[in-house]
């Protein structure tokens, strides 16, 4: 077996001609104990501190990093990666060692995150997003920005279908990345005015005056109290202030038949998603927005965006707020020939206001003749656009009501677990609606795949 490698310091290629194992950047257990620094702190909290004082809550936070210190050592020494022919294999391992094969026919995305740490020694983490995926494949943390930057071309490379590109040789530098054609800049003012827009920083201020009733409540203003206090208040402030953070300097931009988004401020973000793996485009204008004419656009990529818990760590960022100018242009750009402001809606029959007496007026459903349109939402309007390629399969669901009512709700469904429905449709005309769909997504399918030859 070969040695591992470091980025800059690759060991000779194997006499069988099989890349050698690449290991990641030698500052990657500092990192990692740094985290678990955090962590540890946190875990102990400020309860423990008041019991044992500070010289042995130093000791147990000092032993503590210690030991994930050593661990993350002898993790990085057990942990590599290298390009098998379509593969990308990453061992790893402690006690029982592992080794995973991710075929890069199934790459979603791409995506290079610097948090705070890494920015500072100048290293990133590549996270890939497979087919099927519940969660973040092979997270390569850390790597440096040229290495991560070489090996993301390099995957989506052998992902298009090219011929897999040679393995970089020692002392030759990674090719610069390509520039592409600009879409769209998110002005950071909006992006804090949008945050003023929602409920939670109008109810901001009753929050934080019961925190402070609490406070003065205890008649005791003790470092604990001050703590736990200053505790809750981050909580309640952490969602505004995190969403500002994560799309901090958000640029959107096109490189051919990709997308790729940067955004952050603390952690930075370096997202690829290949075009043609977009399942769907969700179109939202909150309620306070909409008196300043913005909206919000998301996208759905195969098999990650529904099943990732954490939102932050979804790729499905397209817009994170803009007027109906911009919304337009990037939905043109992903979803060519798809006019935001022309978009076919019919309303479900008036007997169904049976069952949404308050909604029926703001469900709706149409077929444009490149997207399946879905329309939800009273206060918070959301449209789902859905191409035919990507639909999977279409069902007609009837439950007890709808049966008395004669009334069905038609779904297309994408790989990426969510897709599409109308609810509340006239029986036959969900049968119909349905059987268009069908015809129309078989016939995208085979263009889609007689323009790929």
């Amino acid at each position: 077996m070969p040695d591992h490698g470091w980025p800059g310091h690759p060991v000779p290629p194997t006499p069988g001609g099989e890349e050698p194992r690449q290991r990641l950047h030698p500052l990657s257990p500092a990192l990692h104990g740094a985290k678990s620094l955090v962590v540890v702190i946190a875990g102990l909290s400020w309860s423990t501190l008041s019991r044992v004082g500070f010289g042995w809550f130093a000791v147990l936070v000092a032993i503590f990093v210690l030991g994930a210190t050593v661990l993350s050592v002898i993790s990085w020494w057990n942990t590599g990666y290298h390009v098998v022919g379509r593969e990308l294999r990453v061992h790893e391992g402690l006690l029982w060692r592992r080794t995973r094969a991710i075929p890069l026919e199934r790459l979603q995305a791409v995506e290079v995150v610097r948090p705070l740490l890494a920015q500072l020694t100048g290293l990133a983490e590549l996270r890939l997003e497979v087919v099927g995926g519940g969660k973040t494949e092979a997270p390569l943390a850390y790597l440096s920005v040229a290495e991560a930057t070489a090996l993301r071309q390099r995957l989506l490379a052998v992902a298009g279908h090219p011929p897999p590109a040679a393995p970089p040789t020692a002392g030759t530098a990674p090719a610069p990345a390509p520039q592409g054609r600009r879409l769209h800049t998110v002005r950071n003012q909006d992006l804090l005015v949008s945050q003023l827009l929602t409920p939670q920083a109008f109810l901001l201020p009753f929050g934080l005056a019961f925190v402070l009733a609490q406070f003065l409540s205890e008649g005791s203003r003790s470092f604990i109290a001050v703590a736990s206090t200053l505790t809750a208040m981050a909580g309640v402030l952490l969602q505004p202030v995190r969403r500002v953070l994560d799309d901090w300097g958000f640029r959107l931009d096109r490189d051919d038949d990709r997308l790729r988004v940067r955004n952050g401020l603390l952690e930075t973000r370096a997202q690829t998603v290949p075009l043609h793996r977009v399942q769907t485009v969700g179109v939202t204008w909150p309620l306070l927005w909409r008196m300043k004419g913005w909206l919000r656009l998301r996208l759905e990529v195969a098999g990650y965006s529904a099943a990732e818990p954490d939102d932050r760590n979804r790729p499905d960022r397209l817009l994170p707020v803009g007027d109906a100018a911009a919304g337009a242009l990037v939905v043109a750009e992903v979803l060519p020939g798809v006019r935001l402001d022309a978009l076919p809606s019919t309303l479900p029959p008036r007997r169904a206001r049976w069952l949404r007496p308050l909604t029926r007026a703001a469900i709706g459903a149409g077929l444009d003749a490149e997207v399946f349109v879905a329309r939800s939402g009273l206060l918070t309007r959301r449209l789902t656009l859905v191409p035919y390629a990507r639909i999977q399969s279409v069902r007609v669901t009837q439950g007890p009501a709808q049966r008395w009512l004669r009334l069905a709700t038609v779904h297309a469904d994408t790989a990426g677990g969510s897709g599409a429905a109308a609810p509340e449709r006239d029986l036959a005309e969900a049968w119909d609606l349905a059987a268009e769909l069908t015809a129309r997504a078989e016939a995208a399918r085979r263009a889609d795949r007689t323009r790929r030859r």
